[in-house]
């Protein structure tokens, strides 16, 4: 069995890590946080570089230090082999052969006056004179020195301003003198002198400190700008984003403004105007859509209660006493009848429009005669035509307008709009039915001499169970979808329809049909030859209907 270790009693599973409470003590913004994090590089940088600096300067001011106390031993000496030959003959030896220093000597630097200026003037230091001879019987001369030829001379002056005692000794530094039958050597050391280097360097240092702090202030508010300026547009997106999840659709971000920080931020805040803008019109369709299915479904409920009151009324009447007379209840089955053939005529033609509204039906596009189509139709409407004694007259032209069409919703879109000109046109009235070839296209008219349509209802025509104004009969019957199905299969073609009208006069249907629905939809275009000659029939859905025929 293996060992679990045993938790201390006082750890509490659930309380945080020491690193997560450190954390939780920093700032919590990204502002905050971006600026401590651009001082704190700006000042280890501050901190590296003086560091870096003040070496280099304590090694560079030693140097001259050095090079400076080198040139004051040098005076002593010089100063010491002068004073030596004054205070004795020139003939006399400074050191005998006994090695014993000549009391001229001894008595020149005993003097206090001598001593002070030696020290004080000359080396600024605590300087160690010594008098001897070198050992010529070693390798390497070793100075032995003279009796009563050490003298020391401490530094009594006061530093200039500026200096300060430095705790280092130069030396010693030797010099041999005499001739070659009295020779003697003369040893210099310097101790504890008055320098300037302690001083400049602690005035470069504050110098610098004073520049690093003004930097670190300065990169203070350089960072807090840019850290503002870089947070600025990621605070206005997310200001934009909240309004959005709370409702207001309308809001944007301003690119001018989020553009200052960088490319990449205004970039950012295009797409996410973009991503708003399609956000916007999906959400304002979906309340079209709403409205629509809402209105739609009033409407089908107006329609069909029609014809289900006046069934259940013939029902009650069969019942009664009318049920027993056979003329009674012959006239009532008949009007029944009719009732039902519109409730299945208002079914069928919602079901045709639910389909082509869903992208259920596909169009069986064809390069063929477009006459046919048209002439077919026209045809099928005579009749009632005839029964209300209006002229319905065909134009064609001679040679054939072949285009990529599907003939059966070409030959319903042409009859619904005959049919529909024929409704609204009084009797002795005409009806003109044309078809003509334009560029890249085809073009079908239908014009009547009817009453009209206001122009306050024009753009109202093809919504469905729209029927205009209840004054007139004509356009108080019918269920009001026969324009809305035309929308829709002229969209699903890619074409286009326009309605010209004068209340009084008649009005004009134009249909205008592309060559290849499939170049209006944006697919792979087919060359003009191959529509003509070829007697190929694709299928193309209807889900690209635009949102005008829903």
């Amino acid at each position: 069995m293996s060992a679990t270790p045993l938790q201390s009693a006082d750890a509490d599973p659930g309380s945080p890590s020491l690193a997560a409470r450190v954390r939780g003590l920093g700032p919590k913004s990204f502002q905050a946080r971006l600026t401590i994090a651009l001082v704190l590089l700006i000042a280890v940088t501050l901190t590296l570089v003086s560091v870096l600096v003040v070496n280099r300067l304590d090694d560079y001011f030693t140097q001259q230090q050095r090079a400076d106390l080198e040139t004051r031993s040098e005076n002593v000496i010089g100063f010491v082999l002068t004073l030596a030959t004054q205070r004795i003959c020139d003939t006399c030896s400074m050191v005998t052969l006994e090695n014993k220093l000549n009391p001229g000597v001894v008595n020149a630097f005993t003097d206090e006056d001598t001593q002070q200026f030696v020290a004080d003037a000359l080396a600024q230091a605590n300087v160690r004179v010594r008098f001897g001879t070198l050992d010529p019987t070693t390798d390497i001369p070793v100075f032995i020195p003279a009796e009563q030829g050490t003298f020391e001379l401490p530094l009594r002056g006061v530093p200039r301003e500026g200096q300060t005692q430095e705790r280092t000794t130069v030396g010693p530094k030797i010099l041999s003198a005499g001739d070659a039958s009295h020779p003697y050597t003369v040893e210099v050391t310097l101790s504890n002198p008055y320098t300037f280097r302690a001083q400049a360097l602690a005035n470069l240092t504050g110098l610098l400190a004073a520049i690093a702090l003004f930097a670190l202030g300065l990169s203070v508010a350089i960072a807090s700008i840019l850290a503002r300026r870089f947070t600025t547009p990621l605070r206005r997106l997310t200001e934009t984003s909240r309004a959005l999840a709370e409702g207001d659709l309308s809001q944007r971000v301003s690119t001018a403004e989020v553009g200052a920080g960088s490319v990449e931020l205004a970039e950012l805040a295009t797409q996410f105007n973009t991503m708003a803008d399609r956000v916007q019109e999906s959400v304002e369709m979906i309340r079209r859509d709403r409205d629509r299915s809402r209105d739609f479904l009033a409407d089908v409920s107006h329609e069909l209660r029609t014809p289900i009151a006046a069934l259940r009324t013939f029902n009650e009447l069969l019942k009664g006493q009318a049920g027993t007379d056979p003329e009674d209840r012959g006239e009532f089955l008949e009007s029944s009848g009719q009732q039902i053939d519109r409730l299945d005529w208002l079914a069928t033609n919602l079901l045709e429009l639910s389909k082509l509204d869903s992208g259920l039906v596909l169009l069986e596009l064809r390069p063929d005669d477009l006459r046919a189509a048209v002439e077919d139709a026209v045809e099928q409407a005579d009749g009632a035509a005839a029964k209300r004694r209006i002229a319905l007259r065909l134009h064609l032209p001679d040679h054939p307008v072949r285009i990529r069409h599907d003939p059966q919703r070409i030959g319903q879109v042409v009859q619904n709009l005959v049919l529909n000109a024929i409704k609204f046109t009084g009797r002795s009235g005409s009806v003109d039915v044309s078809l003509e070839s334009v560029e890249d296209g085809a073009r079908i008219a239908v014009v009547d001499t009817g009453v009209g349509i206001d122009a306050d209802e024009l753009p109202h025509i093809f919504e469905r169970f729209y029927r205009g104004s209840q004054a007139n009969e004509a356009r108080g019957s019918g269920s009001g979808l026969g324009l809305a199905i035309v929308r829709s299969i002229v969209d699903m073609h890619g074409g286009s329809i326009e309605v010209e009208s004068q209340v009084g006069r008649g009005s004009r249907f134009t249909v205008i049909l592309p060559a290849d629905p499939r170049v209006a939809e944006g697919t792979t275009p087919v060359s003009q030859s191959a529509v003509v000659g070829s007697d190929s029939t694709d299928r193309t859905a209807g889900a690209t209907a635009p949102e005008t025929a829903l």
